[in-house]
């Protein structure tokens, strides 16, 4: 059984997050191309199959859009935070 009490303390620590619009998009998007741009620097980018547009392997492409992705979220985060978005 959940108490009011809790509920309402849950819901007051919360913070709140941007709904989503174009300017999060961008923002993600951007640091998802950063990541991937700067994973060619890493020591073996080539381990596994080949992607055909980019230098890099297939998975070494997930793994840089994935953290691209947590980074970016981050950035939208710390921006709502300061109350720049």
């Amino acid at each position: 059984m959940i108490y009011s009490i809790l509920l309402a303390a849950a819901a007051a620590s919360v913070p709140a997050t941007p709904a989503w619009n174009p300017i999060v998009g961008i923002i993600i998007s951007i640091s998802s191309l950063v990541i991937v741009l700067l994973s060619t620097r890493i020591e073996k980018p080539l381990v596994g199959p080949k992607f055909p547009i980019l230098p890099i392997s297939i998975p070494t492409f997930v793994a840089a859009m994935a953290f691209g992705h947590i980074i970016g979220v981050g950035i939208v985060l710390g921006l709502t935070y300061i109350g720049r978005l």
